[in-house]
């Protein structure tokens, strides 16, 4: 459900951005004659039974896959784990790069896929695997077999790990009136400006697509932030991909509260989003 409405709280397509998806629509023939602009971002959610090409794209006349037709949108995997590993593996380079390249005898064919992959899991076979009140029935080996069909490469590129708690029936029967998307959509859009200005005049568009190099540049940090940056990094042995993505988010988390230097707090909350790895696959 969460997934789902995620299109609704992102800031509206670019006149730029509304031209890619609309081509890549057009050229697999998905282009509604009634609707000839996509001015929506794309939510697609294939099933885990999908093939590679399916995913990714491919086929002996070269197609676009999943990936490429939520292009400036969402890619939901709904059961990751059941998605075959081999599958799931192909979208590693995209991911990094922003753009599938589908190679023939005859050339290669590059179709941008620049999404915001979003995965749901349970965590083991039976989904109870460290719920609060059920007990789980699996064995200690099938529950590492399920979380191993994610590899950590894989995981590693995720920004954000939530876990979902089980829903309580006092919220279910709450008649308070909880946060409109509307509302979350309205500062979501003032951070992507304060971004734009940021970046005027260059081709980032948001702070997920930074380089490296931009990064240090941008990414201005207190003495307590910088030193609990160099804790975490140490304790729990980040991987430099899990360094930037932490700052990447610390970042945008300091731009929703309309801060210029990143703070402690934002990196302590940046931190608490990788955690769940440590939690499942590391067998804690």
């Amino acid at each position: 459900m969460l997934a789902k409405r995620m299109p609704s709280i992102l800031p509206p397509l670019t006149f730029e951005e509304a031209l890619e998806t609309t081509k890549i629509h057009s050229i697999s023939g998905m282009l509604s004659p009634d609707t000839p602009l996509i001015t929506k971002r794309p939510f697609r959610s294939p099933h885990h039974t999908i093939s590679s090409a399916g995913l990714a794209g491919g086929g002996s006349v070269p197609r676009p896959g999943e990936a490429s037709l939520a292009h400036n949108g969402v890619l939901f995997l709904d059961e990751l784990a059941e998605f075959d590993r081999r599958t799931l593996e192909l979208l590693r380079q995209p991911l990094e790069d922003g753009k599938v390249t589908i190679s023939r005898a005859a050339g290669s064919v590059p179709y941008p896929c620049i999404i915001m992959l979003i995965g749901a899991m349970n965590p083991c076979p039976c989904g109870y695997f460290g719920h609060p009140k059920r007990k789980c029935i699996c064995s200690k080996n099938k529950v590492a077999q399920y979380l191993s069909k994610i590899s950590g490469p894989m995981l590693d590129r995720f920004d954000l790990h939530i876990e979902a708690a089980p829903v309580e029936f006092a919220d279910l029967s709450s008649k308070e009136k909880e946060e409109s998307s509307s509302d979350i959509r309205a500062r979501v859009i003032a951070a992507r400006e304060l971004q734009s200005q940021r970046f005027k005049g260059t081709d980032i568009t948001c702070n997920a697509h930074m380089s490296a190099a931009k990064l240090r540049e941008v990414c201005v940090m207190t003495d307590s932030a910088l030193k609990m940056m160099h804790d975490l990094f140490d304790r729990l042995g980040l991987s430099a991909r899990a360094h930037d993505k932490i700052l990447k988010v610390a970042r945008t988390i300091a731009d929703l509260d309309g801060c210029e230097v990143i703070d402690r707090k934002h990196v302590a909350e940046a931190a608490q989003y990788r955690s769940l790895d440590r939690k499942y696959w590391s067998g804690g």
